[in-house]
């Protein structure tokens, strides 16, 4: 298999707020020596609680945070000194909320339009923007409403088709069914599985529902405290978890109960 994105003795620390006046700033440390390799065409999930490093992996990945020690490495290249437009068009990310990362002054068109004009992909950008909307499963007469005027599923449809636009390898999606209810996050997750196929897209899964990694991803690797806790196939870990925070978690699962 060939390693598309990989993280080497990646580390992030944070400096504390001071606790009173005079005293040094203590620091925190988000990330410690994570190695991590993701084939091309995979689909791994991260998981963990919050403030387990997760998302600081994410954003680093996504070279949008600078690691305080380690690096990252994109088709075997050190991200430092790429071409990040060239990066950019590559590895697209959808964020949690839409309601907050789509611009409510923008119309549909112009939020996808956006990513088309500021990395500089060539074609014909409305097009694409028909190819994208038709591929989340939108009607086109919605490409001139407005953000607000979308249901939640829509909103992160919307998300997805503008990730979607520059024609990314790596779709790296954070909590991105966390804000939706039940119905409309199995919609999504099926989106996204059919996406991750027919485009032969690598995707990073970030989340807290181990039941949606598990619907999704083949691979997992479990963070805490900052370091990767264990890593496998998610049917092994899941059945089989070796670590005891893994065991926690699964654990921690609510299920329904039994009618017996």
């Amino acid at each position: 298999m060939t390693v598309i994105l990989e993280a080497v003795k990646l580390s992030r620390s944070f400096r504390l707020p001071r606790t009173g006046f005079g005293k040094e700033r203590a620091m925190r440390l988000a990330l410690v020596d994570v190695d991590l390799q993701v084939n091309q065409g995979a689909r791994l999930g991260i998981v963990g609680e919050s403030g387990s490093g997760k998302t600081t992996l994410a954003r680093l990945l996504l070279g949008l945070d600078t690691p305080t020690a380690g690096f990252v490495k994109f088709r075997n290249e050190p991200l430092v000194g790429q071409d990040m437009y060239q990066f950019r068009r590559d590895v697209q990310v959808v964020f949690q909320d839409p309601r907050s990362s789509l611009n409510p002054r923008m119309s549909v068109e112009n939020i996808i339009r956006e990513p088309l004009e500021c990395l500089n992909v060539p074609g014909d950008q409305t097009a694409r923007i028909d190819e994208v909307l038709t591929a989340v499963g939108l009607s086109l007469y919605l490409r001139h409403r407005f953000a607000h005027e979308l249901s939640g599923g829509q909103r992160q449809r919307v998300a997805i088709a503008r990730a979607l636009a520059p024609h990314p390898k790596v779709l790296i999606a954070d909590e991105p069914v966390s804000a939706l209810d039940v119905l409309v996050r199995d919609e999504i997750l099926g989106l996204l599985a059919g996406l991750t196929d027919n485009l032969g897209l690598t995707l990073i899964l970030i989340s807290h529902d181990l039941s949606v990694v598990a619907r999704l991803c083949e691979d997992v690797v479990v963070m805490q405290n900052g370091v990767i806790a264990e890593r496998g196939k998610t049917a092994d870990v899941f059945q089989f978890p070796q670590h005891e925070f893994t065991k926690k978690l699964i654990a921690a699962v609510p299920r329904l109960p039994s009618n017996s």
